[in-house]
């Protein structure tokens, strides 16, 4: 794959597991080329960055050197007893910027991947209709169509949400599926919310904030 992908110029980002030959390269990295990250509170991260040889002939096919990045963590302070060993993280990839700033985007793929499984999860992709392409297409047209305006809402909505990943489960129970009741008193509709719903706050700050964009037409 790796070869491929150079043949074609590709840029890429290739998490691998830990087997004996990488397990084998991490420890031969010296202390001096782990950098320092910012990681979340609790624990601490460094990073380095050397060359592998991956390959080994096999199938034929020669040697490659890549590029291997790698992210060890632990934990720190009263916690740091539970996992007092470095844990390590390792990917392979064909960039060539400071291996802080590759770590960094290589960790959006998690969030990437997160909206993926919400995709499925939460607005039905895993409920392909049937065998037929047609029709799968379609489902996959409504599935897109629900999970962008969910996104939307919540991140039009609710600034706050910008930083953290707000599922679509989530948004149903505090925005759609409210038990809520429509009155209509002397011609105005008014919805009543039930009694001490814990989300009513935020739902009314989320509705009046979209109520506030600029209508399009």
């Amino acid at each position: 794959m790796i070869e491929t992908l150079q043949r074609l110029k590709t840029t890429y980002s290739i998490t691998v597991s830990l087997n004996p030959s990488i397990r084998t390269r991490i420890e031969q990295i010296p202390d001096t080329a782990w950098i320092p990250i910012v990681y979340p509170d609790g624990g601490k991260g460094e990073v380095a960055s050397c060359a592998y040889l991956t390959g080994r002939g096999h199938h034929g096919l020669p040697p490659v050197t890549v590029r291997l990045i790698v992210r060890r963590t632990r934990l720190t302070g009263d916690q740091a007893a539970l996992f007092p060993d470095w844990r390590h993280h390792a990917f392979v990839t064909n960039r060539s910027e400071p291996a802080v700033v590759v770590d960094a985007e290589h960790r959006r793929h998690a969030v990437v991947e997160l909206s993926i499984r919400d995709l499925k999860e939460g607005a039905g992709l895993s409920h392909v209709p049937s065998g037929h392409f047609s029709a799968n297409g379609a489902w996959l047209a409504c599935v897109v169509l629900a999970h962008n305006l969910i996104r939307w809402t919540t991140y039009l909505g609710d600034p706050a949400s910008r930083h953290r990943l707000t599922v679509a489960r989530t948004v149903r129970t505090q925005h759609v599926a409210i038990p809520g009741r429509l009155v209509n008193r002397a011609g105005r509709l008014t919805l009543r919310l039930p009694t001490n719903w814990p989300w009513a706050e935020q739902f009314i700050r989320t509705l009046t904030r979209l109520r506030d964009i600029p209508q399009l037409c």
